[in-house]
C-alpha cells in the first residue's frame, strides 16, 4: 500500500492518517484508508478529538446518552466529560451521561439487553462513530434508538462524506475537502475492480487486513 500522510490541524493531537489506494469495506470500494487506530486507543488523541467534537454541542443540544459505534468508547467517554463541563453555558452540566456501545445480529442490525435498554428509553441519544460514508451503520443505529423509544439528537464522528443521515445533523471533524479527490463506489461499479486491480485491503472499524 501507499505510504500513510498526515492530514493535520492547528491542534497537533487531532490530525487523520491516510493511505491511498484500492479499498474494499463492507458496503463499498474506496480509493483511501482512513486509519482512526490511535484516536481510538490512545488516550491523548481521543481527549482531543473530543475536544474538537464537543464544540458542535456546547450550547443548545441535550444528551443523556452516547451511543458509540466503531470502537470510540474511549472518545465517548471524554466527550461525556467534556459535555457536562461547566466552564460554558452547556444543558448537559453537571448530569450524568451514559457511554453505551451496542450489539450487533446478523444485518448488521443493533441490539440492547434489558438491563441497558432504559439507557436509550426516553432519552437524548448522541451517535458517536469513527467514520460515516456509507451511511448505513449510522441509519442502524438510529433505528435502534427510535425502537428503543429515544431521541436521536445528531451523529459526530472523525470523518464523515455526508452532512446528513435519515434527517439527523451529521458533524465531523474532517471530510472529503480535506480529500480532494476521495471516492467511494458500489462494488459492482467501482472502476479499479472493472480495470482488473485488485484489492490491496479488506478494511472495517477494527482495521486492515492486505491481500
Amino acid at each position: 500500500m501507499a505510504q500513510e500522510t498526515k492530514i493535520r490541524t492547528k491542534n497537533k493531537n487531532v490530525f487523520l492518517r491516510v493511505r491511498k489506494g484500492h479499498f474494499a469495506t463492507m458496503h463499498s470500494h474506496t480509493n483511501y484508508y482512513i486509519d482512526v487506530t490511535t484516536q481510538k486507543n490512545r488516550l491523548s488523541e481521543a481527549k482531543a478529538v473530543a475536544k474538537e467534537m464537543v464544540k458542535a454541542y456546547q450550547i443548545n443540544t441535550i444528551v443523556d446518552t452516547i451511543l458509540c459505534l466503531d470502537g470510540t468508547e474511549v472518545i465517548g467517554a471524554f466527550l461525556a466529560n467534556e459535555l457536562t463541563q461547566d466552564n460554558y453555558i452547556n444543558l448537559n452540566a453537571h448530569q450524568t451521561i451514559y457511554v453505551l456501545s451496542p450489539e450487533f445480529i446478523g444485518g448488521g442490525q443493533l441490539m440492547f439487553r434489558d438491563n441497558l435498554t432504559p439507557m436509550l428509553a426516553g432519552k437524548h441519544v448522541l451517535i458517536l462513530a469513527a467514520s460515516v460514508t456509507t451511511g448505513k451503520s449510522a441509519l442502524a443505529a438510529i433505528d435502534a434508538i427510535n425502537y428503543y423509544k429515544g431521541f436521536v439528537e445528531g451523529v459526530s464522528a472523525i470523518f464523515a462524506t455526508v452532512d446528513e443521515c435519515d434527517g439527523h445533523p451529521v458533524n465531523s471533524i474532517f471530510d472529503p475537502n480535506d480529500l480532494n479527490d476521495y471516492q467511494s463506489f458500489k462494488p459492482h461499479k467501482c472502476p479499479y475492480c472493472l480495470r482488473g486491480e485488485k484489492i490491496e485491503a479488506l478494511v472495517n472499524s477494527y482495521g486492515f487486513s492486505a491481500l
